[in-house]
């Protein structure tokens, strides 16, 4: 944890000249910022499995704070966990500024010291970033620079070391080049064409001392990689209507605990292929994932220290039930298809009446690989099939379609259906399936008057296991009321019931929100059932809870 003696004068300093800076700048300057305040008060809940919290009170804080002049800019970021939320690693606990940088740009180059956040390509090599909700940041502490030497060629270099908590990972050294070229700006005859084309490449290497792991022959100890690297290849194509992304990765030896200290060399492949004309498009997406987790320490088990991110390619659904079952991307290995098209009804047309239909389709699905074991710790593992799929791993299909009844109501109706393994999970069991029907009616009564309903069903055939304590099992009912009014306030009261299990029980929750300018303030009272948030196909463990929440958002 940082030196909280140290950072508590910073942080008084920063609140002395930030009014004096806001007003007058500082050298000519400008600084701005944005903070947010977020709490928690839960007591026991024996039904929900909610446990009892010792400090009543639990807060997670930040205050984001940017002084930029000219080409330069400088920043911090103080944060608070006191103590951490529901849900967040208790390793957060305590204050500090883990965060700083100072930066320069212009035309030709851009240099940043401190702590920054890149990404190669897709990210399938490097993805450096940070989501405060899933409490993850894994950025990087070092330099950065991306030079511009003609229009359309982008190169990047960096070295740094990894954020975990409070701390870094000084034991596992990042560094990383890319370059990127847009062929039409640099080849005259193709600056006119329709024709689009970017390409781009990119290697990654990690550092990590020795040390001492068994190997399964007694008195042994695993030869291991002292540096691994990764390198990848992409491609970005546009003709008229059309578009395919392409983006190839490789990773060398990268025994660890991730993979049980095998020696087999990772691979991944993703694809992306988009059709789009005014009132339609589609869109396809293919991926295919072998021992790809690439992490700059071989013993960290945990959601921290990713130097790379293999993107999702299943829909992020926003209802509560189609969300109940999110999926969570597999590094070790997996193999996935997704197919997404969007198209608009004409006005006039019998289906599209006066105001158009909007229908939206979405299907995935997601296997692991073919593999057969050929050894543990210490020898390549196991050999997959490049074609052939494994165990099925999820299913996703929905179709949405929308329609405005007259000017002022709009009625969304949803059908999914989903098909969940649990060993994605680390949980063994038979495969869930579930449908889902949800209907979305917004009434807007006038200009700052909207009023919205929401009912959603979900029948499953899971049934619940005590062993396994999965509370998302069985049928479930919900309701939902929310009420904007003024353009500043609203309130929202919703409710979840699983009527069809051993585990019944009652999940509700009122809310009340105030906006005003650039400051936000939200209250919550309820229950909250334990699950999985997910983001891009990157989860924590959500705890069940039984309390109030409440959330301030500023900025300046």
């Amino acid at each position: 944890m940082t030196n909280i003696r140290k950072t508590i004068p910073v942080l008084a300093l920063m609140m002395l000249a930030t009014p004096a800076a806001m007003a007058q700048g500082i050298m000519g300057g400008h600084v701005t910022g944005n903070i947010q305040i977020d709490g928690q008060i839960s007591h026991a809940d024996s039904l929900i499995g909610a446990s009892d919290v010792p400090e009543r009170l639990l807060t997670n804080s930040r205050a984001d704070i940017l002084y930029t002049n000219g080409n330069f800019s400088a920043g911090l970021r103080f944060e608070t966990y006191l103590n951490p939320m529901l849900g967040f690693n208790a390793r957060y606990q305590g204050m500090g500024v883990p965060n700083f940088f100072a930066s320069y740009q212009n035309d030709l180059i851009s240099v940043t010291a401190g702590n920054f956040y890149e990404q190669f390509g897709s990210g399938m090599i490097l993805r450096a970033y940070e989501d405060r909700y899933l409490g993850l940041d894994n950025s990087l502490r070092g330099l950065n620079v991306a030079l511009r030497p003609f229009p359309g060629v982008t190169i990047k270099a960096l070295t740094g070391v990894q954020r975990i908590y409070w701390n870094y990972n000084t034991q596992g050294l990042v560094r990383g080049v890319d370059g990127e070229v847009n062929l039409n700006s640099i080849i005259t005859p193709m600056a006119e064409s329709k024709f689009r084309m970017t390409l781009g490449a990119g290697f990654v290497s990690k550092y990590e001392p020795d040390e001492f792991i068994s190997s399964p022959e007694p008195g042994y100890k695993l030869n291991l990689p002292l540096n691994v690297g990764a390198g990848a290849v992409r491609m970005d194509m546009n003709y008229g209507n059309w578009s395919l992304q392409a983006e190839y990765a490789h990773k060398g030896q990268d025994p660890s605990v991730m993979n049980n200290y095998i020696y087999r060399e990772g691979e991944a492949l993703m694809l992306n292929a988009v059709y789009s004309m005014k009132g339609f498009s589609a869109n396809l997406q293919a991926k295919r994932v072998d021992n790809m987790c690439f992490k700059s320490a071989r013993n960290e088990s945990g959601e921290m220290l990713y130097i790379n991110y293999i993107p999702a390619i299943t829909k992020q659904h926003t209802y509560a039930f189609l969300n109940m079952y999110p999926y969570a991307t597999q590094t070790t290995g997996e193999m996935g298809l997704q197919g997404d098209v969007m198209y608009k009804i004409k006005k006039g047309t019998l289906l599209g009446g006066k105001y158009g239909t909007d229908i939206h389709i979405n299907g995935a699905v997601i296997t692991g690989l073919d593999t057969t074991t050929i050894g543990g710790a210490g020898t390549d593992g196991y050999t997959s099939s490049w074609f052939k799929t494994g165990d099925l791993y999820y299913t996703d299909l929905s179709i949405e379609v929308a329609k405005k009844l007259s000017s002022a109501l709009k009625l969304t109706c949803t059908y999914g259906y989903q098909i969940f393994n649990p060993i994605v999970e680390g949980h063994h069991g038979d495969l869930h399936h579930n449908h889902v029907a949800v209907a979305d009616l917004t009434w807007k009564i006038n200009k700052k008057n909207v009023l919205r309903f929401e009912a959603e069903w979900m029948g499953s055939d899971s049934k619940y296991n005590p062993d396994v304590d999965d509370k998302r099992c069985g049928d479930w009912i919900m309701g939902l009321v929310e009420y904007n009014f003024s353009s500043a306030w609203f309130i929202s009261l919703s409710d979840q019931y699983s009527y069809h299990d051993g585990n019944k029980a009652n999940y509700y929750n009122v809310s009340l929100g105030y906006n005003h300018g650039a400051t936000r303030l939200q209250l919550g009272y309820g229950k909250q059932r334990e699950g999985l948030l997910c983001i891009g196909g990157v989860c924590r463990q959500v705890p069940a809870s039984n309390g109030l929440t409440f959330s301030l958002t500023t900025s300046f």
